[in-house]
């Protein structure tokens, strides 16, 4: 897929992964919907981007679980002309939640539900609706659009207190090639990335030795993934055309120890 000029939504794109993304796609040329919270875009951010790429940038502001909010910022961004790429980064931290805790009381059930309905529930709310409106698009190049979802290496070995997490990221691995070979017949690719440690505002939380300790646990390169680098492997996902149903690591070969 050529991406210049062509219509982009990236959910979670006012932060961390997502607007790595958003910068790279803007770079290829694209015209790009930031689909996140309300409050997410500030106008510090808004300034810089339309610095710029004038007239190419627009933010529209949705939960991700809410059906309409989500097609409203479908139909905005479909302004710009027919959507043909969706990168969905959007999505919350585990709870860090034991399923019995020290008192041997259960795990509270409220707080799974939320970490699944976000990171999973929303994940296909806004997949399900981007593709209803890819499939009316016309063939190009015998393809209507790419879709690029985010898991995470807790999907494969989630650690201690990360049940709620790990169980709603292996969900999103689970539906990439159900969901590839569910739209291809539409002419749509479905492909996921799934990060290890990144340097994003959600680690950025942690104390420094913590966040030292996570990158000493890569084995090459000796730190935390750059978001770049998982923008720009979101784009080479969405230009190679032969590529789809696939879950790609991206975490510097490191394997999650238990704790």
């Amino acid at each position: 897929m050529q991406l210049e000029n062509v219509t982009a939504v990236v959910s979670g794109g006012a932060s961390g992964l997502g607007l790595a993304t958003v910068r790279e796609l803007l770079e290829k040329g694209a015209l790009v919907t930031v689909l996140d919270l309300p409050g997410a875009w500030t106008p510090e951010l808004s300034a810089d981007l339309a610095e710029r790429y004038s007239g190419r940038v627009r933010f529209a502001a949705a939960d991700v679980t809410d059906e309409e909010a989500v097609r409203r910022a479908i139909e905005s961004a479909r302004e710009t002309g027919p959507l043909r790429v969706l990168v969905h980064c959007a999505g919350r931290g585990s709870d860090r939640l034991r399923i019995v805790n020290r008192e041997n009381q259960p795990g509270e059930l409220a707080s799974f539900a939320s970490v699944v309905t976000i990171n999973l529930v929303g994940t296909y709310n806004v997949l399900r609706l981007a593709a209803a409106a890819m499939s009316a698009n016309e063939l190009v190049d015998g393809a209507r659009g790419a879709c690029v979802l985010t898991a995470s290496v807790a999907a494969f070995d989630g650690q201690i207190g990360q049940t709620s997490y790990a169980a709603s990221k292996a969900g999103v691995h689970g539906m990439t090639l159900v969901a590839a070979r569910d739209l291809a017949s539409h002419g749509i690719r479905v492909n996921t990335i799934a990060p290890g440690t990144f340097d994003t505002p959600m680690l950025a939380r942690l104390r420094s030795d913590l966040r030292d300790k996570l990158a000493a646990d890569v084995p090459y390169p000796k730190r935390l993934g750059n978001p770049s680098e998982f923008g720009r492997l979101a784009v080479s996902v969405l230009e190679n055309d032969y590529l789809n149903g696939e879950t790609i690591r991206l975490d510097g070969a490191i394997r999650m120890a238990p704790r």
